[in-house]
């Protein structure tokens, strides 16, 4: 800190006491004190905040076209204004309720599915004390996740084909007509669903299994020590370590839920299982790129949005009321 001294004072000479100069503050001051200090972190988050700019957010910007009758000459900002016509044109169609119903069983149905299932794998691997069984359980179940959407489709479409498909095959063994589940509106969500648990849950499982290594060895010690079994310590030792996790996928789950995978559910979609797989982001990309109809389709995407901005902030709310902790 810099001290300025007075002049001597009176013809007796005697010094003043020194000036203190205020230290510099205010926000600019301690970002510039932060950049020199962790200039290396910055730097690193330099990619991540351009991508983020540039294809999340100034993307954002054309959301106006849901307030416009879109021309491709014109472009976005000189086309003209129609107000809120797209969106009256969006709920006066009678297939728009029947996309919403469809989207929300099919979303709900995911969630309630693939939620539970990676905990219980991960709390079932983590109490394996053989670790080459629990690696090689890890492996088998984690692989499916990175096989493509495409190439998961093609093996539900060979394994279910109606005539020389193993599914047919096996029910033929036993002299049992086999559903036709490609082809029957009733089973398109049983095959999305289960198809979808199987290639996601040994991903899912590893976050889980992350938050349960940071659990305090000393709470499964006192736990012995109080003579808990196996059962309790998950109870009472696992589950609430891994429940500020689970709540945090929960929500985010719950926040997409209006947001469901496009690709599986077109690839899997065909004319006769239409009435149960056509969904909104089905209806978006035959509305928006087949028909041209491009400010329809993103008032259906905008409004879509502005649904699972509603969902987060209530589900967030509920869990900060219940479990006490959330997002924010």
């Amino acid at each position: 800190m810099t001290a300025v001294q007075a002049p001597p004072e009176g013809a007796a000479g005697v010094a003043a006491a020194p000036v203190q100069l205020p230290r510099p503050s205010g926000f600019s001051h301690r970002l510039r004190r932060s950049l020199r200090r962790h200039w290396q972190l910055y730097l690193l988050m330099v990619v991540p905040l351009a991508y983020f700019v540039i294809f999340k957010y100034v993307p954002m910007t054309n959301t106006v076209v849901a307030f416009k009758s879109y021309s491709v000459v014109r472009g976005v900002w000189d086309s003209p204004w129609v107000g809120m016509a797209n969106f009256e044109r969006l709920f006066r169609n009678p297939v728009f309720w029947t996309l919403v119903k469809n989207t929300l069983l099919l979303s709900g149905y995911t969630v309630l599915a693939g939620f539970p299932l990676p905990i219980l794998l991960a709390l079932m691997l983590n109490e394996v004390r053989h670790r080459l069984f629990r690696k090689s359980v890890q492996m088998i179940t984690y692989a499916p996740y990175f096989i493509s959407t495409v190439v998961v489709v093609s093996m539900l479409i060979l394994m279910m084909a109606p005539r020389l498909g193993i599914v047919t095959k096996t029910f033929g063994l036993f002299g049992i007509a086999a559903p036709d589940l490609l082809g029957n509106p009733d089973y398109f969500r049983h095959v999305y669903v289960w198809s979808d648990v199987w290639q996601t849950t040994g991903y899912s499982a590893v976050i889980y299994m992350a938050a349960l290594s940071a659990v305090d060895p000393a709470l499964y010690e006192s736990a012995k020590v109080d003579g808990a079994s196996r059962l309790r310590r998950i109870w009472h030792v696992d589950i609430p370590g891994i429940m500020p996790t689970a709540t945090i996928i929960l929500i985010l789950s719950v926040g997409n839920i209006m947001a469901i995978g496009f690709e599986k559910a077109y690839l899997l979609q065909n004319p006769l299982n239409l009435a149960q797989s056509e969904i909104i982001a089905t209806y978006v990309y035959k509305t928006g790129l087949l028909n041209a109809d491009f400010g329809l389709a993103t008032a259906v995407g905008l409004l879509n949005s502005v649904v699972n901005l509603f969902l987060l902030l209530v589900v967030n709310w509920v869990c900060k009321r219940i479990s006490g902790s959330g997002l924010w």
